[in-house]
């Protein structure tokens, strides 16, 4: 229990006071934003930052666990505490269970935060972001989108516009048995939300037949259609996985992996990432007390200083692991895990020498 009360009142405290200096420094930065669009200081507060907050302290969670372990770790080995829990008897292994238990309960903390909560906080904090700050993403046109919208159906557009909801160029193939049997092409197709659809403009309908040359040709100036290709579809960004919670992620990265869609590599890396970082409290706990238990000359400032550096390497290092998903290069699952396998690695070498 003492152990444990430290491990997580240092912890706690610690992630409050960086999480109050990110606000004050955030707010400098764009409180010329909240002054010129006139933001109500309630909707500062509560749609904004209240918002906020879990996502960044769980952003800094790793490395606060492990500053966390080095600092009340290296102050119990500086005035003696870890040599007498040790000379009564208590083997080096059987003290590192308070340190596993508070680093099982900040494991699920941060994975609750990564299913459930941090999504529909990141979804009023993007909204808020995208009403007042300036830099949000202009982009008003997507270009050559295609999809498989289901087996066997394939939808094309040259051109979405976002100010009206209109697919320029669109085109609806239907496959069966490797043989192209239908394919809509229409000049635009407008979204009507009234009935979830699109209005199909100046259409035109070849339906292909299998044993002969005459195929079935049908026109006309409009057509109304329900597919299973929504306007979400196109203004789904990068970013917007991060406003999903576990269940809804999933069933987009199978509908992504059917579609073909070039974001999937963005699904996979939040998929991936909600997972390996919560994962990385127990590697980082177990490295901390390896590294601070013994007691040093000049107090517990080397141990701090080895600490925070890598602490921030291995931050630096999961960011640094999305490269190689992007360029291809490994797979998520693989290159998101990549930090907690070698950080793991060198953190069983450490626990196999600290006794000793």
């Amino acid at each position: 229990m003492y152990i444990v009360k430290k491990f997580m009142s240092t912890f706690f405290i610690a992630l409050l006071l960086i999480i109050g200096i990110v606000i004050i420094f955030d707010i400098s930065e764009k409180v010329d934003d909240f002054v010129q669009h006139q933001v109500p200081v309630s909707e500062i507060a509560f749609d904004y930052y209240l918002n906020f907050i879990p996502y960044f302290m769980n952003m800094f969670s790793p490395l606060f666990v492990f500053i966390t372990v080095i600092f009340f770790t290296s102050r119990m080995a500086a005035n003696s505490e870890i040599v007498a829990i040790l000379s009564c008897g208590i083997s080096f292994h059987r003290m590192m269970r308070p340190y596993i238990f508070s680093a099982l309960v900040i494991a699920a903390l941060s994975l609750s935060l990564n299913l459930w909560i941090i999504p529909p906080a990141n979804q009023h904090r993007h909204d808020f972001e995208a009403k007042y700050i300036r830099y949000h993403d202009n982009k008003t046109q997507d270009r050559n989108v295609h999809y498989q919208i289901a087996p066997g159906q394939f939808v094309s557009v040259e051109s979405f516009n976002k100010w009206n909801n209109t697919a320029n160029k669109f085109s609806l193939e239907t496959v069966e048995n490797n043989r192209l049997v239908s394919k809509i092409s229409a000049e635009t197709a407008v979204w009507d939300s009234t009935f979830g659809g699109w209005h199909l403009k100046k259409y035109f309908i070849r339906e292909y037949a299998e044993k002969s040359i005459h195929d079935r040709v049908r026109s006309g100036a409009q057509l109304d259609t329900v597919i299973a290709l929504t306007v979400s579809d196109f203004y789904r960004r990068k970013d917007t996985v991060e406003n999903l919670p576990y269940p809804e992620l999933k069933e987009l990265i199978k509908m992504q992996k059917m579609r073909g869609d070039s974001n999937l590599q963005y699904s996979l890396i939040e998929q991936n990432t909600r997972f390996a970082l919560p994962f990385s409290a127990f590697i980082l706990t177990i490295m901390g007390v390896a590294l601070s238990s013994k007691k040093r000359r000049g107090g517990i400032g080397w141990n701090l200083a080895i600490g925070i550096g890598l602490s921030f390497s291995y931050i630096l290092f999961l960011k640094f692991s999305q490269m190689f998903v992007y360029s291809g290069t490994l797979p998520p699952g693989i290159a998101l895990w990549l930090p907690n396998i070698i950080f793991a690695v060198i953190t069983a070498v450490l626990y196999k020498i600290a006794p000793k």
